[in-house]
């Protein structure tokens, strides 16, 4: 009975008894079909009262906690806890998933709420931030989510009149949400005087913006907008847990045990208390309620569910009871009847009835009951307490018999003796004890053995033994009554146990895992009758075993629906049901048993993956019942994918080197060569890991990948064109359906998948994001919109695309073991099936999620693993290839039969119209009928089929086959060999393509005088290949090793290969066959060579160390080269054949002598003057510089330099060729790099001739030939090379302006506290103390008693005029300073927009009017006007994000209508402190936007949504201007500091291709500052230095130069005419200004004086509009010029960058003055909204004062000295200097004889006006706390109040004689 297979009979959930009501509220509703939805521990019930029948929705994974109806009342959603909670939806008719929605939350789902329509649904989880989401469930898509709150957030409510408005309540707070874009804002709700700020438990929305709410205090508080506007008092008498909206009006819970129903003006209707009725009781408290018609639903916290009719309210029906909060242990079966008692820590013993569902009785204890046992005839019942003691009950009437108490640990477990003699009873103290029954339970006996508490006691059939098992895992046995141990093993083997309830030993030993001895599985119980077992463990499961259960491991079939600890088993006493009790959810589960003849297979009830009668994951057996794996399937599961360092680590080590040798000067670097290379052909195929990867597309091209390419091969001319996008090696390949469009997975930390287009190469899709390691499989859908994928992370996670917008539909994890293969179903788009490793499941897409379902194997076969898997065209027919050569039908989730396929795994199968090809390991090409019924035709894979035409020879016969498809007439196959053949139905075959086989390439030899090559591989074979347009293998031969080397004589004749194992052969290079071999080493052989000329001697590197050197033509060795202190890596000869350099592992370049291996030390001057043979060593002065910065990590594997000394071409451990001009000296020279190869390249050499390179690719099994592109050839094809990195140490110029904006960081400009530094305490904080006046200086006037505060207060407020509201009427300003291109035309030129401050203005030209936008809370730095007629006048402004605020919870961009000042949408963004730039793109839909964080990210959103599109880092500095091309939604352009990209949106993500500059003279990259558009792909960038640089594509075509001779801060794209403006920082001349119009191609133009004034002019944005053109200026002006006068007229005129502290206001007049830290004063006129007046002061200004009659005006200064002008010549009248630091205020005294000084030198100085300009003070304060902020005088100028720095004012007196005085 050793078999581990799973029991074949199985259970099936009938009942749960219990309703959560703890912890949780709102969660009981009735359903469209009057059923009664609510959930108990992991499960959805649904429970038809009248048919008294339940349902089961078993979707989750841990306890629910939250449920919400769908107003169509059919669909629920539930919330769960857990480290991952997800939502599911699902139909409470079919209890089937609808929808899954994950990967957001965490800790749990605290509350549910769908919208009005049912569209949407919010959440709110229970992580710290309380976070809310809302959902488009449906399609399972997060739309929004924000912080919710800092504390605990208990419901939350959709408004059902306003579509975009939700409210939530929780603790002391509500908050009213509005949903715009992507951005949730909440505003708090106020409570004012109205009610007490408490926790609000419940909620309902009313229209007309009424919101009601239930609060702790049992109070109803009522909500208009977001005030509370009146309270109902004591609707109840204790907190309001629920309250149900619905037709008719409200109801209400609470914890006093009432039900109250409101109509719908919240008018009471009815109260019911449950408390009085006959099934209440004391404390009994409300959780949820449910109001239809006239019925109502109560849930209580002791979890019973009450049902109300209306009219007889008196008589509530008890529906539905369970235990209450406390852990549920004990657990009891009748002897004789169907029933169960359960014993709790609620202190109640209930009796079940199985028959009818029901609770029977039930009995309240005076402790916690930890255990039950019935005794063997029914009549009694005995209860183990917590506190130690026991009861025995009489079953009849529940009296008691006796209660005994001998210990003072809980009783967890009793039982009595079969023969009903006596009680066993153990204890947690660790001993049994023996009860006598007949004796009153006299105790009689006492098992002591015990170490550790008593777990579990079984007694035999005749009562006279009993077994233990205890916490310490011992297993113990006795004898009966006494107690004394029993030892003998014989004896103990022949007990015949009554009861198994044990989980020690050998009969259970299969129910643990293997390798473990944890405490997991709680309780196990045994069915004699049926061989089962049935166990609950801590994760809430519930398995079958078979019984007994021998061996570790076994097989078993699981349930889920409790949630954690599933605390006890048992079976009935007929076997027809097994009951489960949960310890923290309180349930009783209650499973009818289906015994194995019923089942048949088909009873599949639960539909969820969790339901599903399974084999287990975690059981394999490794015994005879499974067969032994398949060497291939078996060597490929262990691959292993992963990297030291992937491809997405090279920036941040690039960064970290740079950051660790920034102290290093720059010396002179190399520079780059001028030749390129070219990819031409590649040699290999990736079989050996890999399947369906090879294809046709729609021209008959072929598609297929290896190393890090993608090929498309071309037949007819034998000529590859290349995907090179991918930056690791490919795993995985599928073809669109309809159209040529191929999908390629890769290897990486987050793996990527590219879809591209096979005619133009071009990516148009990149997918990132969701896997790890490496993707292994992929398919479009039949309609070719979705792909689905699958990744290489310990769960094999499957992800479904919508790939054209790049965004994940759904994801689920997919499999514990590797998965081969994944099909999408070609009829239903949400289905798929997987097949892997003892695995195939079929997948049904729900949201954002998947539920699967295993296949069911039944009888017909066995669970193997599935190498490959189609779908046929009946609609539920598939077919899989097994690992045993089998083909398996499949009829939806059944097994229908088996076909014998082929010998060894089948490993591709290709769906044909009529039927199905198969491929297998055994190397044969099957056609099958479309049922597998017949075989219709056979194709073996032979070297005597192969036709004359093809490209190759095969390696042997049968090879493994990988890939099969159909086509064109053909049959197409990929071996794991690497080869691809195509098969003409006819039977000929001929061979394509073919590469090395698994194993790394080291070994690398060009022919000395033919277009040939050799390499030699790990994978034993010696291949020669043809380089010439035939590209094919001409000759190969088995190695008896891998070899790591080769080289051929200087006559071309002779080969010699050096192999793993330290010997080495030399060939002849045509037949490949021996001449001679010698074995003189152990380790591996690195490197051979010939000497020049005649080929005299052989030099032959090895690991040991040595070279040793042999003459050719005597077959001897006649030298050693003894010194390296490691292994040997290169060698070269001489061109005399006598000096042999020699490289080692350890770095180090040694020199030899032929013949005999003497070393020379030469000195490196040296070095270069010799002439070499060849140079394949990567040491020495001569390529220093090709070693990277970061070469710690990273190895240059090999050299090779061209005859003519000119280009040296390196291969690297990234899997980078480069090019270097030779020699390399100094360090890190620059560089061309080339993509291709996927982690090491291991050797590189030049043809003969040097027109072309070969490089070898380590594992990636590739020989890659390049062609070499001279200089004059390749200006017509641009470079594709990368540039190496060549923003080192180029400067990229410098001008103030720029280098200010540059290093502006915005944070710092957010006050997040008071601007000065104040002292003390804040006035509202301070006690008020009555001031000396008060107390005796002025008598009472009143003898009355003084009024109590409070009348006080009051009278005050009341006699008060209420404060009118402000209302903004005009700004003057603009931000310029660091900002730009921040200024449009609105309306055809009438109006036009810019911002100030926070504020979007709308100002009117002809009218001079200002309206604004005022929803921002900081800063604007940017805005933007959607220039696409759909969306006219439509604006998106961004501002500063405040980081006091949690992150990202001020939306920083924000989309409105500059007419109407609505907010369109919000966009909430996640750059860290600010967004500060963003453009619309051509069509309008599309938002791009760019930080101000350290990566500078580039987002691109889909606004009207709110959807983020995609993200990516910028660039290191600055990025200042990111604009759409004007006629793209895909294509856009950043500029910034040392940084031109051309960047194309791919789905959701981000390619760029930086701008290459090319040899052009004068140009370098420098900073870039602007950007317009031409047509033809013309690009103009504006530089630093004045110039402007002209794109074609991301070439550099020209310059033009000094288009200004400043910084060309702004470009203006005319769309209409194409017509160009750029303004920059100019000193305005005749010929030049800071303003010029240009043609479309920018080579002519005219200038515009802009009549500032200024010696400089710096202009920050123009917009041209018609006739006119607009110009914003740095200094803040806004200037209109007109194209044919160039007439400028100031519209706006600001003050410039500095803080404004100064203002006064004139005593008569409607103008004001203000001072500014810019150093000017301006007068301005209110009626006329303009500036008067501006006068330059030379230093920053901080305050200012009108005297009392407007003619004088006081300014004080920064450093500490102020003047006085004359308001009408704003000529200065005096000025003094006495202070040193800033002068805060300034007042000239009521009768404008005294000015008073106030300065930060915690002074105020007095001075007399009246004695003319020389301003001699005459008195000053000092005895002040702190620093001045203001000052008044009193009417009279007697006395002059102070406000101070430390929040205290002081009053002092001014009379020349007070002041020395004070």
């Amino acid at each position: 009975m050793a078999d581990r297979t799973a029991p074949s009979c199985q259970l099936r959930l009938e009942w749960v008894y219990g309703y959560r009501g703890h912890q949780c509220r709102n969660n009981l509703y009735y359903t469209a079909g009057k059923e009664v939805v609510y959930f108990v521990a992991g499960v959805g019930v649904v429970y038809n009262t009248r048919e008294h029948s339940q349902k089961f929705f078993l979707g989750h994974n841990d306890d629910i906690i939250s449920l919400a109806l769908h107003p169509d009342k059919t669909l629920v959603a539930t919330g769960q806890v857990g480290k991952e909670p997800y939502i599911c939806i699902w139909d409470s008719y079919n209890v089937q998933t609808v929808s899954i929605l994950k990967d957001v939350h965490t800790h749990g789902v605290a509350c549910l709420a769908f919208d009005s329509d049912g569209q949407r649904l919010a959440s709110v989880g229970l992580d710290a931030k309380n976070t809310v989401c809302i959902w488009d469930w449906r399609k399972g898509k997060l739309l929004a989510s924000a912080t919710g709150h800092s504390d605990r957030i208990f419901d939350i409510s959709w408004d059902p009149y306003q579509p975009n408005r939700v409210v939530s309540c929780g603790v002391k707070h509500i908050k009213f949400w509005m949903l715009c874009g992507n951005a949730l804002t909440a505003k708090r709700g106020i409570f004012g005087k109205t009610g007490d700020l408490q926790t609000i438990l419940c909620l309902a929305c009313a229209k007309e913006d009424i919101t009601y709410s239930g609060a702790l205090n049992g109070d109803i508080y009522v909500w208009k907008g977001l005030n509370l506007v009146r309270t109902i008092q004591g609707a109840h008498s204790a907190g309001i847990f629920s309250m149900y909206a619905c037709e008719e009006g409200f109801a209400t819970g609470g914890r006093d045990g009432c039900i109250r129903l409101w109509d719908t003006d919240f008018k009471p209707i009815t109260k019911i208390d449950l408390r009085e009725t006959e099934q209440g009781y004391k404390g009994l408290s409300i959780r949820s309620v449910c109001w239809k018609a006239d019925r109502l639903l109560a849930g209580t916290q002791d979890s019973e569910i009450f049902e109300v009719i209306v009219r007889e309210r008196d008589k509530p029906m008890l529906i539905l009871q369970g235990h209450c909060e406390g852990e549920l242990w004990a657990l009891a079966l009748h002897p004789k009847k169907p029933l169960a008692v359960t014993g709790s820590d609620d202190r109640s013993v209930r009796l079940w009835s199985l028959a009818d569902h029901a609770l029977i009785a039930r009995c309240n204890m005076e402790e916690a009951v930890r255990s039950v046992a019935f005794s063997p005839d029914g009549s009694q019942l005995a209860l183990g307490m917590k506190d130690g003691s026991f009861i025995v009950l009489r079953v009849r009437d529940m009296t008691e018999v006796v209660h005994i108490k001998d210990r003072k640990e809980v009783i967890h477990e009793m039982k009595f003796s079969p023969d009903g003699s006596y009680l066993a009873v153990g204890s947690n103290d660790g001993p049994v004890d023996v009860y006598a029954v007949a004796q009153r339970y006299k105790k009689i006996g006492e098992c002591s053995k015990s170490l550790s508490f008593i777990t579990h006691i079984d007694w035999s059939l005749d009562s006279k033994y009993l077994q233990t098992n205890d916490g310490a895992g011992e297993r113990l046995f006795y004898k009966m009554p006494s107690g004394k141990p029993l030892t003998s093993k014989e004896e103990i083997k022949g007990i015949p146990w009554a009861s198994w309830t044990c989980v020690k030993g050998p009969e259970v030993s299969g129910i643990w895992p293997k390798y473990t001895d944890v405490t997991d599985i709680n309780s196990v119980d045994a069915n004699y009758n049926s061989s089962v077992l049935v166990s609950g463990d801590d994760f809430g499961l519930v398995k079958l075993f078979k019984f007994p259960c021998l061996k570790k491991g076994a097989k078993f079939r699981k349930y889920v629906g409790h949630s954690a600890h599933v605390t006890n088993v048992r079976w009935s006493h007929d076997f027809q049901w097994v009951l489960s009790t949960g310890g923290a959810d309180h349930s009783v589960f209650q499973w009818r048993f289906i015994p194995e003849g019923v089942s048949n297979g088909l009873l599949e009830t639960a539909p969820q993956e969790g339901g599903t009668d399974s084999y287990s994951e975690e059981s394999d057996s490794d015994l005879s019942d499974v067969p032994e794996l398949d060497s291939d399937i078996e060597q490929e599961t262990q691959i292993n994918y992963d990297r030291q360092v992937y491809k997405e680590d090279l920036p941040q080590l690039k960064q970290q080197s740079k950051e660790k040798n920034h102290a290093v000067p720059f010396l002179k670097r190399e520079k780059a060569p001028e030749d390129s290379l070219k990819l031409q052909f590649i040699h290999g195929y990736r079989g050996y890991d890999c399947r369906n990867n090879l294809f046709y597309t729609q021209t008959g091209e072929v598609v297929y990948h290896i190393a890090a390419v993608a090929v498309v091969y071309n037949r007819q001319q034998h000529s590859q064109r290349l995907y090179l996008g991918h930056d690791d090696d490919i795993l995985s390949l599928t073809i669109h359906p309809v159209k040529d469009f191929v999908a390629t997975g890769q290897v990486g930390r987050d793996a990527a998948i590219h879809v591209w287009d096979t005619q133009t190469l071009k990516c148009l899709s990149l997918l990132k994001g969701q896997h790890q390691r490496g993707v292994c499989a992929l398919d479009f859908s039949a309609d070719g919109k979705c792909l689905v994928s699958v990744g290489l992370d310990d769960f094999h996670s499957i992800v479904f695309w919508d790939w054209k917008k790049g965004e994940k539909i759904a994801t689920t994890r997919g499999h514990k073991d590797k998965i081969f293969v994944v099909k999408c179903n070609p009829h239903h788009v949400d289905k798929l099936v997987t097949v892997g490793m003892k695995h195939i499941k079929f997948w049904q897409q729900a949201g954002g999620g998947f539920t699967s379902k295993r296949g069911i194997f039944g009888s017909v076969g066995k669970l193997e693993t599935m190498m490959c898997v189609s779908y046929g065209r009946m609609e539920d027919l598939v077919f899989s290839g097994a690992a045993t050569g089998d083909i398996f039908i499949w009829k939806d989730i059944l097994l229908l039969k088996t076909v014998k396929a082929h010998d060894g795994p089948v490993f591709a199968m290709y769906a044909l119209d009529k039927g199905f090809v198969t491929g297998g390991k055994d190397g044969i090409v099957e056609l099958w009928d479309d049922m597998f019924e017949r075989c219709l035709k056979t194709y073996a894979i032979k070297r005597a089929a192969l036709s004359t035409s093809s490209k190759g020879l095969l390696l042997e016969d049968n090879p493994s086959i990988r890939a099969i498809t159909l086509g064109h007439g053909h049959i197409l196959v990929g071996t794991k060999n690497g080869e691809i053949l195509e098969i003409d139905k006819s039977g000929p075959m001929t061979l394509l393509v073919q590469g090395h086989m698994e194993g790394e390439v080291w070994g690398l030899a060009a022919h000395p005088l033919l277009p040939i090559c050799a390499t030699v591989s790990d994978d034993k074979t010696l291949r020669i290949w043809e380089l010439s347009s035939q590209h094919r293998m001409l000759a190969v031969r088995k190695l008896k090793k891998g070899g790591r080397c080769c080289a051929f004589s200087p006559d071309g004749k002779a080969l010699a290969v050096g192999l793993n194992d330290g010997s080495f052969l030399v060939v002849n290079a045509d037949t490949v066959e021996d001449m001679v071999s010698f074995h003189h080493r152990k380790e591996m052989i690195s490197d051979i060579k010939f000497s020049k000329d005649t080929g005299k001697y052989l030099a032959v590197a090895s690991h040991d160390n040595f070279v040793d050197i042999y003459n050719v033509l005597t077959s001897k060795r006649v030298g050693i080269c003894k010194g390296a202190s490691s292994y040997i890596t290169h060698i070269d000869w001489d061109s005399r054949g006598k000096l042999l350099q020699v490289n080692s592992g350890a770095k180090e370049q040694l020199f030899f002598e032929a013949p005999r291996g003497k070393r020379h030390v030469i000195r490196p001057s040296e070095i270069e003057k010799i002439e070499w043979d060849t140079w394949t060593c990567v040491l020495g002065p001569t390529c220093e510089g090709i070693w990277p910065a970061h070469s710690d990590v990273t190895d240059v594997n090999a050299a090779s330099l061209t005859k003519d000394c000119s280009l040296l071409a390196t291969g690297d451990d990234f899997g980078f060729v480069k090019l270097f001009s030779y020699p390399v000296k100094g360090q890190h020279a620059r560089f061309k790099k080339y993509v291709g190869h996927s982690a090491h390249v291991t050797n590189v050499r030049w043809l003969h001739n040097d027109s072309v390179l070969l490089t070898v690719g380590g594992a990636d099994t590739a020989l890659m030939i390049w062609t070499r592109e001279f200089v004059g050839t390749q200006e017509s094809k641009l470079v594709d090379s990368e540039e190496s990195d060549t923003d080192a140490e180029e400067d990229g110029g410098y001008d103030s302006d720029v280098a200010r904006e540059k290093a502006i960081d915005y944070t710092t400009k957010i006050y997040a506290v008071s601007i000065r530094e104040m002292e003390g305490t804040k006035p509202h904080q301070q006690l008020k103390e009555v001031s000396v006046e008060e107390r005796g200086l002025r008598p009472p006037v009143s003898r009355a008693a003084p009024q109590p505060e409070k009348l006080q207060k009051n009278n005050i407020t009341k006699k008060k005029k209420l404060v009118e509201e402000l209302a903004l009427e005009h700004v003057f300003g603009y931000r310029g300073f660091d900002c730009r291109n921040n200024l449009h035309y609105l309306n055809d030129g009438a109006d036009i927009i810019f911002h100030t401050a926070a504020a979007g203005v709308l100002q009117n030209l002809s009218t001079g009017s200002q309206s604004f936008y005022l929803e921002h809370t900081d800063d604007i730095l940017c805005l933007t006007v959607n220039q696409h007629p759909k969306y006219r006048n439509v604006v998106a402004t961004s501002q500063i994000v405040d980081i006091t605020e949690t992150q990202g919870t001020t939306p920083s961009i924000h989309v409105w209508d500059a007419m109407s000042k609505h907010t369109l949408s919000m966009l909430r963004c996640f750059h860290s402190k600010g967004v500060n730039y963003i453009n619309f793109s051509a069509t309008g839909k599309l938002l791009v936007s760019v930080g101000v964080d350290p990566e500078h990210t580039i987002t691109v959103w889909r606004w009207q949504e709110g959807a983020k599109v995609a993200s990516r880092g910028g660039h290191l500095e600055r990025i200042f201007v990111v604009e759409f091309r004007p006629d793209s939604d895909t294509q856009f352009v950043s500029v910034g500091v040392k940084h031109m990209k051309f960047w194309t949106l791919a789905g959701s993500a981000l390619l760029y291709k930086k701008g290459v500059i090319g040899s052009m003279e004068a140009a370098k990259m420098q900073t870039m500052l602007s950007v317009a558009f031409g047509a033809n792909n013309l690009t103009f960038t504006g530089a630093i230095n004045g110039d402007v640089y002209v794109w074609k594509d991301h070439f550099l075509i020209r310059l033009v130069a000094k288009a200004h001779t400043g910084p060309v801060f702004t470009m203006y794209t005319t769309l209409r005419d194409g017509l160009i403006v750029t303004g920059g920082k100019e000193r305005p001349t005749k010929e030049g200004g800071a303003v010029k119009l240009w043609d479309q191609e920018m080579k002519r133009c005219r200038a515009f004086q802009l009549e500032t004034g200024q010696l400089v002019e710096c202009v920050r944005s123009v917009c041209r509009g018609k006739g006119k053109i607009l110009v914003g200026t740095k200094d803040g002006e806004i200037i209109e010029v007109g194209e044919k006068n160039a007439a400028s007229n100031i519209l706006i005129d600001g003050h410039m960058e500095g803080e404004i502290w100064g203002l006064a206001t004139h005593p008569t007049k409607d103008i004001f003055i203000s001072a500014s830290n810019d150093g000017t004063a301006r007068i301005w006129d209110l009626a006329d909204k303009k500036l008067l007046n501006k006068v330059n002061l030379g230093h920053a200004a901080r305050c200012a004062a009108y005297s009392p009659d407007g003619e004088m005006v006081a300014i004080g200064m920064k450093n500490g000295e102020f003047v006085i002008l004359l308001v009408n010549s704003l000529k200065v009248w005096g000025k003094k200097r006495d202070r040193k630091s800033a002068i805060q205020d300034v007042r000239i005294s009521p009768d404008s004889r005294f000015l008073a000084v106030g300065s930060s030198e915690h002074t105020v100085d007095f001075y007399d006006l009246t004695q003319g300009t020389s301003l001699n003070r005459i008195g000053y304060c000092k005895d002040i706390p702190s620093f001045v902020i203001q000052m008044d005088f009193s009417a009279d100028g007697r006395y002059i109040q102070v406000s101070t720095g430390a929040y205290k004012g002081q009053v002092q007196g001014t009379a020349p004689e007070d002041a020395f005085r004070a």
